[in-house]
């Protein structure tokens, strides 16, 4: 039966279906057959739904989009290029360093593609980049929005394997500094050999002052999410709303740019992504629970303990299964339906849940940039007017960096544990 409920989805989700009908289908199917009540889809779903953790995600969103409808995105990646325009690689730097600092207040990769993007693209061609170039290094940099927090797909696994959010949030700042480094070095390279375009001089401190000023209340928000959380004046979900709160403030009597028509706007767009998100969350906790009935978690922790007990050769196999799985599902339905399964076993071997939640997060967000279902791909091909072919050859030699950072957050833990141990 197991495996009539796992192949019945594959099959839906290979023939283009819905991913959420995917799901849902074969586990009513498995209700019907198995005379439970029907009753119990419903419940599950609701259950589901019902998590305090969960209420940080579409708050978020709302950030991201009210952001971006305040014009603050555009301050920020002015405030970017004054810094670091100079550095062998131009644009390229400051699309880097801009994806770092939006991470900080979006939480969300494709937040920073859809926000971000335009802005960084369209900058890029002007100043002689390639659109195909442009595009592939704004999926490239969007990496680091999951993993900094505040991080929506942290907090989704933090919410789905009962592991601390703060301790999560504070996990992914060493590993996205790395990655940004990495990504940065890469630019820098190639730039010796493709002769990329760059600022004509250094800016002067008052230059770097003038474009710090407005952008330094968007720059205060992720340091506000950090220390509040440390001090625990809030907890993640409290302090994604704080940060809404802020953002509306700063975006109202400080830039003076958001109107009624843009907080509707940002509100109905935040309200379709939610919708989106929380109704893969409740669908999977319905496959999710009839995965634990047909004890699957236990027979595949049987089975991947039975290859090896060491943790790091443990972490190298998930590393390889989660690759495959973030690669034909979004991340979202990825962590919902393969993150409970994996976690038991690697815990049992010794894994550090925190470490394991950075490592799968990490790892998962490599699938917005692998086809078939590599979601920012799709979102920078409509963005950029580029086809993705030429995107995805443009992206080859930015999957060593990123692959590097993988690597050194798996072989490394204290890479990631050694803030949380702070709290500890």
């Amino acid at each position: 039966m197991t495996l009539l409920i796992i192949g019945a989805f594959c099959v839906f989700f290979m023939l283009g279906w819905p991913v959420v009908l995917a799901i849902m289908l074969p586990a009513i199917v498995y209700i019907l057959l198995n005379d439970l009540p029907f009753q119990l889809v419903g419940q599950r779903m609701t259950y589901a739904l019902d998590s305090f953790p969960l209420v940080a995600v579409p708050l978020f969103i709302l950030v991201g989009n009210l952001m971006n409808q305040a014009g603050i995105t555009e301050r920020i990646f002015r405030f970017a290029d004054t810094l670091v325009g100079r550095v062998p690689g131009g644009l390229g730097q400051v699309n880097i360093f801009s994806s770092l600092i939006f991470s900080g207040m979006s939480g969300a990769a494709l937040a920073d593609v859809g926000g971000l993007g335009r802005i960084e693209v369209k900058a890029m061609t002007k100043r002689g980049f390639t659109p195909q170039f442009s595009g592939a290094l704004t999926c490239a940099s969007a990496v680091v929005g999951p993993i900094f927090p505040p991080s929506i797909p942290l907090i989704i696994y933090g919410s789905v394997t009962s592991v601390s959010i703060v301790q999560l949030l504070l996990a992914g700042i060493i590993p996205a500094l790395i990655c940004v480094v990495l990504l940065m070095l890469t630019v820098a390279v190639m730039s010796r050999w493709r002769k990329f375009p760059r600022s004509e001089r250094w800016s002067r401190p008052s230059e770097i002052w003038r474009d710090l000023k407005p952008a330094a209340p968007a720059l205060l928000t992720p340091v506000l999410l950090v220390l509040g959380m440390l001090l625990g004046f809030f907890t993640p979900t409290e302090a994604a709303a704080v940060t809404v709160v802020y953002v509306l403030l700063i975006s109202a009597f400080v830039y003076r740019t958001l109107s009624w028509a843009h907080v509707r706007f940002a509100a109905y767009e935040t309200l379709k992504s939610t919708s989106a998100i929380l109704i893969i969350v409740s669908a999977a906790a319905i496959f999710g629970w009839i995965m634990a009935i047909e004890q699957v978690p236990q027979v595949f922790a049987q089975q991947l303990l039975s290859l090896s007990t060491d943790p790091l050769v443990l972490l190298l196999i998930v590393n390889v299964i989660l690759l495959l799985v973030g690669m034909i599902l979004d991340s979202t339905t990825a962590t919902l339906l393969v993150i409970p399964i994996i976690a038991g076993p690697l815990h049992m071997a010794g894994v550090d849940p925190v470490h394991l939640g950075v490592v799968a997060i990490f790892n998962l967000m490599l699938g917005l940039l692998t086809p078939p279902m590599g979601l920012a791909l799709f979102l920078i091909t409509d963005i950029a007017r580029v086809s993705m072919r030429a995107i995805l050859r443009e992206l080859v030699p930015f999957y060593i960096p990123l692959v590097g950072t993988l690597l050194l957050i798996t072989f490394f833990p204290e890479i990631s544990l050694w803030l949380p141990k702070m709290l500890r």
